[in-house]
This record gives structure tokens, sequence and C-alpha cells, in this order.
């Protein structure tokens, strides 16, 4: 299995920055992923890992040896590509043995790696087929074969199921998942999809601008993101401005517009005002006015059912300020104008002071 180490990444296109001073370090055999809007610079991030982009400067180090400047076809990277591309006059099996027919392996050889790499991805049955013959899902696990069939180093996927429907997506996760956990294989994967990310990742890495904004395990970064960027780009939340009243090594007291809110969630921001990131699915909603400590009195503004979970938006007293509530397993209706108080746990407030 193979490591890799990323030292002061930058690729300049004439005079925009598309990747700016990344350092990375991901552990072999796992599934990490780059992550970020349109135009963050993770494409480019991962060419100049498969060696299609050239570096501006910096290191690429796959294990021991840097390859920064080493050829594609010299670093034993396996790549699948957001369109496949399949070569369409090919058939399957063909398809998948072409990587091996150019590094020239005897024939005997080719066929039983072909049939191996078709076995892995559950499509032994349709190596004499063309790719138009084939489902898209279909198509992405032969995409997925013959960038194995060579038995590379590391595996690269850029965006591999943007171009499926929702359910395909979901089995494709999956899949990818298994084979990766099967072949022990360090495997970088590309995508702007918060859910993929989260559900599948060992480790990931948040990017914004052409910078690596955080990096982590998808459950912490969810719930310790380190700036309201990483907070809103990684599932909804609610921002409410708040200022810092005291702190201690163990808790927070911040104080709203709309009451006072206790945060355990170390460290604390040192700004006097910042940022309280609470997310909707960390709030309970209990019918009446608020008591207690950590609870907002509000009144229901809006209330969607839809079915494994209610969507409502509670307008907060003493304030302008609306709070999305995501109610999981909803039983009881609420009413438009019915007052309600919103409690949250300490260690779900995360004071955020950018």
């Amino acid at each position: 299995m193979t490591a890799i180490r990323i030292e002061g990444l930058v690729k300049k296109f004439g005079e925009t920055t598309a990747v700016s001073d990344v350092h990375l370090e991901i552990a072999s055999g796992s599934l990490f992923f780059l992550l970020g809007p349109s135009g963050c610079g993770k494409t480019t991030l991962l060419r100049m890992i498969a060696g299609f982009t050239e570096p501006t400067s910096g290191r690429i180090f796959l294990g021991p040896r840097d390859v920064a400047r080493v050829p594609a076809n010299e670093r034993n990277t396996g790549m699948v590509f957001q369109n496949y591309a399949l070569w369409p006059h090919m058939t399957v099996a063909e398809n998948v043995a072409f990587g091996l027919e150019v590094r020239k392996l005897p024939k005997p050889v080719i066929e039983q790696k072909v049939k191996h790499a078709l076995d892995l991805v559950r499509m032994a049955d349709y190596g004499k087929r063309k790719p138009s013959e084939l489902s898209g899902g279909q198509q992405q696990r032969i995409a997925l074969a013959r960038a194995v069939v060579f038995e590379p180093s590391v595996l690269l996927l850029d965006e591999p199921l943007s171009n499926l429907d929702a359910k395909l997506r979901l089995e494709m996760r999956l899949e990818i998942r298994r084979i990766v956990d099967t072949l022990k294989i360090t495997t970088i994967y590309v995508t702007h999809d918060q859910e993929e990310a989260l559900s599948l990742a060992d480790g990931m890495a948040v990017l914004k601008g052409g910078k690596v904004i955080q990096v982590g395990a998808p459950r912490s970064m969810y719930r310790r993101p380190n700036s309201r960027f990483v907070a809103d780009f990684l599932g909804d939340t609610n921002f409410m401005p708040a200022i810092l009243v005291r702190s201690d090594a163990n808790e927070a007291l911040y104080k709203t517009a709309a009451g006072s809110l206790r945060s355990t969630v170390a460290p604390f921001p040192k700004v006097a005002e910042l940022s309280l990131s609470l997310r909707p699915e960390a709030l309970r909603m209990v019918r009446g006015a608020a008591v207690g400590a950590n609870a907002l009195a509000g009144v229901v503004k809006s209330s969607i059912y839809l079915g494994d979970v209610a969507q409502h938006e509670v307008g907060l007293d003493g304030c302008d300020a609306v709070i999305r509530v995501a109610e999981l397993n909803p039983k009881n209706p609420l009413s438009i104008g019915e007052r309600v108080t919103l409690e949250i746990d300490a260690d779900d407030v995360v004071a955020l002071d950018s």
C-alpha cells in the first residue's frame, strides 16, 4: 500500500492560482476525499497527482518517491474519469485489457487479469458487449475495472458518479467502498457532493479558492467545523450572531438576540463577536414557552411533512432570526403560529469566528 504526501503544491495558469500551497498526508489504503465547490481547485490537484498537469512548484510523494516531475505513465496510478472514457469500438473485455496490452504483458496473463477485474466489479458476464449496450452504472463499473486491472498503487476518481441518477449513485457508492476495501488501495476521490464524502470517506479535505481549509475525518469535520465556510458546505446549518460573555477551560457562554446559549465545544474563539452554528437536526422542538438552559422561544412560521422527517421554520423571540429545525419521525403536526421552545445540547453549539 502507498501513502501519499503533498508538500507546498502550487499550480498557476497565467495570473490565476488554481492550487495554492497545499500540504496533505494521506494514509496508505485509505479512501480520501477532495471536496469543495466548483472551481475550488480539487480536480487540478487530482490531475497533478495523476501526472496530467505539471505543478508550478511543490512536491508529490507516492510512497518514498517524489513524482512531481515524473510522467503520468511512470507513476503507476489508475484513473476513473467523470465521463468514463471507454472506447466505443472495443468490447468491455478489450477496454479493460487495453492498459495491459500497452504494457505488453503476455496474452494468458492479460486474460487472467481481465477476468479477475471483471469479477471484482461484478461484470464477468458482460465481457463481449460494447459500452453502448451498457447502462450508466455498468459503464462506471467497467471504468473501475480498467483502472484497477494493472494493480496500481494509487486509484484516482474524478467525480465518478456525477452522471448517474440518485439510485445508481447510492449503489455505486457502496461498490466503490467495497472495491477499495477489497484491494486495500490508496484512493483519492474528487467530488462536490457532501453526502458522498460523509458516507464513504476515511478522511477528507475541504478546499476553497485553491486552498485547503480543513482536513479530518467526516464525523469530526461535520460536528466540529473550523469555519463558517466548512460548516455551511458540509450540510445545512443555522448561523446566529453572538457575543462571548465568559469562558473557562470547559465551557463558554454566548449571548444572542434570542437568549443565551452554553457551549462545551472547545477551543473557544477569543473574539468578542462571532457566529454560532446550530445544525437543524441537533435542535429539539417542544410545545410551549422556553424553560431551562440552552432553550430559545419562538413561533412556528412554516412546517413541511416529508414522512421520515418534518422541516420546520421557527421565528425566534426578540429578533428577526428564523431557525430551521429537522424533526425525525414526526408524529404530531404543528400549527402555524404555535409557540414552541427550541432546545439544544451544549456540545452541539459550535462557535465560529470566521
